[in-house]
């Protein structure tokens, strides 16, 4: 399936088995998505049992009240037999598990497990240590109970929890007569426990979690034994089905989709006698792949349009059978499904008739005629005529054999008794995965002489990105980039040739080149809007229709009254998820802070300096167009450039505080007449510049920091420590082959285009001086505006010094741009109301400081920034 090989005719009745010699070596250990899922469960499962210790105190204590009343009736001498052979039992068993294995050559699997027990244990000790002198009092009761010596139970089992890591890291839980014997033992120990009094219900429910969720964390952490079969077992297995193999050739050239699963491994099979093989062999590691981004589909979209993320390797065989029966008693061609067999407990085959051709990927432009693109349409009509549909009719799941027979393969992710929506999400695939090679018109006149005008019709409002694959959507917006290149490059074309005709049409009405450089404030008004006019026109010859535009247009000129709303397939935006999370994650911080503060601490504040800390508030937007007009050498309209900044704050809400900002101020730019790559240069410029200032600044601060309170003038060991760190980290980046290739990529795009952009700055000594000053004047009044909060509620006697308010906001405003968060909502609030304790503020005094500055400089500031938002947006200036 997928390469072209003609099957040898010579007997082969005396030559061995073997398996290609190109066949890639499978990794020793594989990272399997489903260890990660269960071990974000567990730590969910961990959180919520702490949750109820915590905040369900009636419960668990009505809860151990039940266990001590029924357990005082359990006869003593019953309890001391089952505690002692529980006990016993629990170490014995897995001891006898360890031994087996080693028996069969299985000792990486006992090293895991010896791993996530030892991890296990030093977990329950952390644990224990942490309930005992940190927890509140509520989880301590609920996890411990008084002993009759004295003293408390231990809130997690030291050696209950690494037996349940050891069992579940080496795979006892695969093996049942292993697992019952194992279970039953912990089970009789957590019993006796329970009734003896040692332990609490919530006490060995997070014993069993942290050993469950600690394996799991070191099963994905150094992976699991590779358990594919290889093609020696595949060779095994074909024997197995009655099949004598000869030969087994690993498919060269078959990609893997994430979006139903990989593809499976693809072998051509010569037998003994008769026809070669196509096999694929499908895992438990391959269907796994792209399980995150399925999970993330089914969430996003509507479940009409979405199928089972999870499915068993059962199901996912007999569903592929099913479809490859169903498609040829369609009357469609695909491959002919002759066998089926497991290979072990993790791995299935699928046995088809061997299809020699290529996929409409590989053909040449030239070869795909236009009865080609009607066979394609052929086909998906067969299957539409019984209500199947195929959901992957991308280029390399059609093939074109030696005869030009159009065969559809790929139909594990098909559907049988399709709903509309996906039959018609099947055309428009096809639609748009032919037309990226024949081009709409061809495209479109082929599917309507082969479906009919009203069925093409139909699925115009699936012809949307959402509704594609995933390879798809990838060369949809290849494209775009490069239409995007083509039309900037057709736009700086014609605005060179409009200048020059300007320039040439001015000296001939001034009568020579000096004359020119004395043209009036008008004239060059006047030139700016010509420019604007040309730039525009250009633009709009250049602009170039996208593919699904110009299929929609195709489709129009035959049926003018066609639906071309889209249909909605989302069931929530990514951004308007994102959004809300933000939104959500703002306001919980938001009113946690003002929860925290009581109203008399607010009403005693000094309103002169919460006055002074809006001045500062104020001038950080004329600071911060400073810093930006400095690096830009066009003119662009300063007080303007005050009022995007004042926008940002509205912006800064909606988007990562790094980010947001650098969007507005390149999209300001560009509109101000800047071309696109200058007006990335220039942000890039001066987020490079306000990043060294920045650096410096702390370190600076920071050495004053720590020599303030010493006579001698030697720098603090946080300083010291901060430049170890950096060090390390350049070590790293620079020893790592993945990350010295990152940093050298990321690097040379810098001095490719900002660089250039920098030295243009340079030969302006006062647009320089404005940006450096415009830096330095923004983080003195962001610092300025933290001490004035300060201030407000300190009343003279709690203050610090200048240099340890710089050095804590510096340090606040480097983790807010990290955070991903809106505006680094709680991120910098954190980092803030921290920094200034440890410098000497008490905590009643820095909570509601550092509340009012983010009122100040977040928060008020987004009502002015929406209205600047869309003032400038109506204006033309975003």
């Amino acid at each position: 399936m997928g390469q072209d090989t003609q099957p040898p005719e010579e007997d082969r009745s005396d030559v061995p088995e073997r398996v290609s010699g190109d066949e890639p070596l499978l990794a020793a250990r594989v990272h399997r998505p489903s260890d990660l899922m269960r071990l974000l469960a567990g730590l969910l499962a961990i959180g919520l049992v702490i949750a109820i210790a915590a905040f369900a105190h009636a419960t668990t204590s009505g809860l151990e009240e039940d266990i001590n009343k029924g357990a005082v009736g359990a006869p003593d001498v019953f309890v001391k037999i089952a505690g002692l052979v529980s006990s016993i039992a629990v170490l014995l068993v897995p001891v006898a598990f360890a031994i087996e294995r080693l028996i069969k050559r299985d000792g990486l699997r006992i090293a895991d497990g010896v791993l996530a027990a030892v991890l296990a244990h030093g977990v329950t000790l952390a644990t224990d240590l942490w309930v005992a002198q940190a927890a509140p009092g509520t989880i301590q009761d609920a996890l411990t109970q008084p002993q009759s010596g004295g003293g408390l139970t231990d809130p997690v089992h030291n050696y209950l929890a690494p037996v349940i890591a050891y069992m579940t890291a080496v795979g006892m839980a695969r093996r049942p007569r292993w697992r019952v014997s194992l279970w039953a033992v912990l089970l009789l120990d957590a019993f006796t426990m329970l009734v003896a009094g040692y332990t609490t219900a919530l006490s060995i429910i997070l014993t069993v979690l942290i050993g469950w969720t600690v394996a799991y964390g070191t099963l994905y952490a150094v992976g699991s034994p590779n358990v594919r079969p290889t093609g020696q077992t595949l060779l095994a297995g074909l024997r197995r089905v009655g099949f004598k193999p000869v030969t087994a050739l690993r498919a060269e050239g078959v990609p893997d989709s994430a979006d139903s699963g990989d593809r499976g491994r693809r072998y051509i099979v010569t037998l003994e006698h008769g026809p070669p093989l196509d096999v694929t062999v499908v895992d438990r590691e391959q269907q796994a792949h792209g399980f995150f981004y399925r999970v993330w589909r089914r969430i996003t979209l509507r479940t009409i349009t979405t199928r089972r993320s999870i499915v068993s390797l059962r199901q996912a065989l007999e569903q592929e059978a099913l479809l490859a029966y169903a498609a040829i008693a369609a009357g469609a061609n695909a491959p002919k499904l002759i066998a089926t067999s497991e290979l072990g407990p993790d791995a299935v085959m699928l046995v088809y008739e061997h299809i020699g051709g290529r996929s409409v990927d590989s053909l040449d432009d030239a070869e795909i005629t236009d009865e080609l693109v009607r066979s394609a349409f052929r086909q998906v009509r067969a299957l539409q005529s019984r209500r199947i549909a195929h959901r992957r009719l991308t280029g390399d799941a059609i093939l074109v054999d030696r005869a030009g027979r159009v065969i559809l393969t790929e139909l594990r992710g098909g559907e049988i008794a399709a709903g509309d929506i996906i039959l018609r999400m099947d055309v428009a695939q096809l639609l748009t995965t032919l037309g990226l090679r024949v081009g709409a018109e061809r495209a479109v006149a082929a599917a309507v002489e082969v479906l009919g005008p009203d069925t093409v019709a139909d699925c115009l409002p699936l012809l949307q990105p959402i509704a594609l694959s995933r390879s798809t959507r990838a060369t949809l917006r290849k494209q775009a980039r490069e239409r995007s290149a083509r039309e900037r490059e057709a736009v700086l074309a014609a605005s060179e040739a409009a200048k020059h005709e300007r320039e040439l049409a001015k000296a001939a009405a001034h009568g020579g080149p000096e004359s020119v450089q004395t043209e009036t404030k008008a004239e060059k008004k006047a030139d700016k809007k010509a420019e604007k006019r040309a730039l525009d026109t250009a633009l709009d010859e250049a602009r170039e229709e996208d593919l699904l535009s110009q299929i929609r247009q195709q489709v129009l000129l035959i049926r003018p009254q066609a639906p071309v709303e889209p249909v909605r397939l989302e069931r929530i935006k990514p951004r308007t998820l994102v959004s809300l999370i933000a939104g959500a994650v703002a306001a919980y911080f938001l009113l946690s802070q003002i929860a925290r503060t009581p109203l008399s601490t607010v009403s005693q504040a000094d309103w002169r300096w919460v006055a002074t800390a809006v001045v500062f508030s104020a001038l950080s937007y004329v600071a911060a167009a400073m810093a930006l007009v400095g690096f830009v050498p066009e003119r662009v309209g300063f007080w303007r450039t005050v009022v995007a900044q004042v926008a940002g704050s509205f912006v800064k809400i909606v988007a990562p505080a790094a980010v947001g900002g650098v969007a507005l101020n390149t999209r300001f730019l560009q509109r101000a007449g800047v071309r696109p790559g200058l007006a990335v240069a220039s942000v890039g410029a001066s987020q490079l510049f306000q990043l060294g200032v920045h650096i410096m600044l702390l370190l600076s601060f920071g050495y004053l920091t720590g020599t303030e309170k010493s006579q001698s003038f030697t720098p603090s060991r946080t300083v010291i420590a901060g430049l170890l760190t950096v060090a390390v980290l350049v070590l790293v980046a620079t020893a790592i082959p993945f990350m010295r290739k990152f940093v050298s990529t990321r690097l040379r795009s810098l001095f490719a285009g900002v660089v250039p952009r920098m030295l243009d700055v340079l030969q302006r000594p006062m647009k320089l001086v404005t940006g450096i000053g415009g830096m330095l004047l923004l983080t003195a009044a962001f610092v300025f505006c933290l001490d004035a909060s300060i201030r407000a509620f300190g009343h003279g006697t709690a203050t610090v010094s200048y240099a340890s308010v710089a050095v804590v906001f510096l340090a606040g405003n480097a983790l807010g741009s990290a955070a991903p968060t809106p505006g680094g909502v709680g991120a910098v609030e954190g980092a803030l109301t921290l920094g200034l304790v440890a410098v000497g503020l008490p905590i009643e005094v820095a909570t509601p400081a550092v509340l009012l500055y983010r009122l100040l400089t977040l928060w008020v500031p987004v009502l002015p920034g929406w209205i600047c938002f869309n003032w400038l947006t109506r204006r033309g200036a975003l």
